[in-house]
């Protein structure tokens, strides 16, 4: 995913990462005084103090230098009974996976199989009704350059279990939605990070190769370049130096296991394989999937910000070193991960993190440019005392909130106890500091109810990542 657009990123919403906002707009600091990757030493500095600072639980790095050699630096704690963080602890990638169901679907236009430009209702049964505005429809390429118009979720996501979010979203609900769902934007008209987008675009593509997921991504990718240890489903061998994830309170938690929206983040790895990924990714000269790469790091439309493009699923940001960083990153409940290339330097980076809560991001943007920073320590929440209010203020909140385009909250009463559902999410309880004050316990955020003259709820104000957005009570 893993896979933070406003609001909880509550188990359902992490997946993916969305673009982290120090990589978009203004400047990305001063230009770096070399382009070389720092020593061994200096990485396992940046690292070792991320994890004392309790804010991982361990760090993978792994480093492709100009002259093709790789490195690899690891510290911290890979769970209880498994064997230390090195290049061969296997990760969740999350949404990095998203990359992967790119290059598969650069590989089938290569061939002549398919066209971006084609329409994905060619390739759903009958049955599914994909929407469609103004005449326009939503292709293979709108789904991969993440303007298809589709939600960043779908609104019948529904977890029974929130630590394994996606493993009873199948087919079915998949189908579900895309024929019921109203499209609100032109597809190809903006920028809107999708897990369902991205997850439909995989599925779409294992109808046309008659593969599953992990079958169509094993033989066109994993097994050209050698990754012998990244999968879909743990064998044993991956199970036995499997990093175990740790949520954002440092426990140990569930892997995720991903159904119908595989290719938005269902792949794991090691720091190895991902490193012989990243070497064909910045060597498109060599091996055979070098075009099928190439091709989708494409820039082809722009991507939340004036520094920002994507291509084929593939990120672009330029630094104000003059260069440009190619990347994604990726996340699931417990883990957050990161790559990028400096294509121009035949250059990458990887950063596997075994924790649900910060990014690595910053670590691998800095690697590759020093003029982008390192991300300080966040500054510890308010502790916030919660007071006892009675039910009828309570249900005086009850209703729709109407947040963005795409996103609503619904919030409800159940046993005394208000609660919010954002659109694709999880339902988290709010507990009140006054009558009109609430605050998250999973999260640092808040919520202000506002009231008119006469007192009638009219909407609310939701205070997170030190933003106030007000959401309008729309019923």
């Amino acid at each position: 995913m893993v896979f933070r657009v406003v609001l909880l990123a509550l188990a359902a919403g992490a997946v993916v990462a969305p673009p982290p906002m120090h990589a978009q707009g203004g400047s990305l600091g001063a230009p770096s005084a070399t382009r070389a990757f720092p020593a061994d030493s200096v990485v396992r500095s940046i690292i070792k103090q991320r994890v004392d600072d309790k804010r991982s639980a361990g760090i993978v790095v792994g480093m492709l230098d100009d002259d093709g050699r790789t490195r690899v630096v690891a510290y911290g704690d890979p769970g209880p009974g498994q064997p230390p963080l090195d290049a061969n602890s296997v990760f969740e990638i999350g949404s990095i996976s998203k990359v992967f169901t790119a290059t598969v679907l650069a590989e089938l236009v290569k061939e002549g199989r398919v066209h971006l430009e084609d329409p994905i209702d060619k390739f759903l049964p009958a049955s599914v009704h994909v929407p469609e505005r103004n005449g326009l429809k939503i292709t293979l390429g709108t789904l991969s350059e993440q303007n298809s118009g589709l939600p960043r979720m779908p609104n019948n996501f529904r977890p029974k279990d929130p630590k394994n979010p996606y493993v009873d979203y199948g087919v079915p609900q998949l189908y579900d939605f895309v024929s019921h769902y109203t499209l609100t934007r032109d597809p190809g008209a903006q920028f809107e990070y999708s897990n369902l987008g991205v997850g439909l675009l995989g599925h779409v593509l294992t109808l046309i190769t008659s593969q599953s997921y992990e079958e169509m991504e094993r033989e066109r990718v994993w097994k050209p370049l050698d990754m012998r240890n990244t999968g879909v489903v743990l064998t044993p061998w991956m199970k036995a130096h499997l990093a175990l994830g740790h949520d954002e309170q440092g426990a140990v938690t569930s892997n995720w296991d991903l159904d119908a929206l595989a290719g938005a983040g269902a792949i794991r790895s090691t720091t190895n394989d991902m490193l012989k990924f990243a070497a064909a990714n910045v060597h498109p000269e060599r091996g055979p999937l070098g075009p099928t790469m190439a091709f989708a790091q494409q820039e082809r439309a722009p991507a939340g910000g004036p520094q920002q493009k994507i291509g084929l699923n593939w990120l672009s940001i330029h630094t104000a070193f003059g260069d440009t960083i190619v990347w994604h990153n990726g996340g699931t409940g417990g883990y957050r991960t990161f790559i990028g290339l400096a294509p121009s330097r035949h250059m990458a980076v990887v950063v596997m993190s075994n924790s649900g809560g910060e990014g690595a991001d910053d670590i691998g943007m800095h690697l590759l440019d020093r003029g982008i920073p390192l991300q300080p320590k966040p500054i510890p929440p308010k502790k916030r005392t919660a007071i006892a209010v009675g039910r009828d203020v309570l249900q005086r909140y009850v209703g729709t909130y109407q947040l963005g385009p795409q996103l609503v909250l619904e919030v409800t009463l159940a046993d005394s106890v208000l609660q919010v559902r954002p659109t694709g999410q999880n339902v988290a309880d709010l507990f009140a500091e006054s009558e009109t004050d609430f605050f998250f316990k999973v999260v640092d955020a808040q919520i202000t109810f506002t009231r008119d003259a006469q007192g009638t709820v009219t909407g609310l104000v939701l205070h997170q990542n030190g933003a106030d957005l007000a959401a309008k009570r729309i019923r």
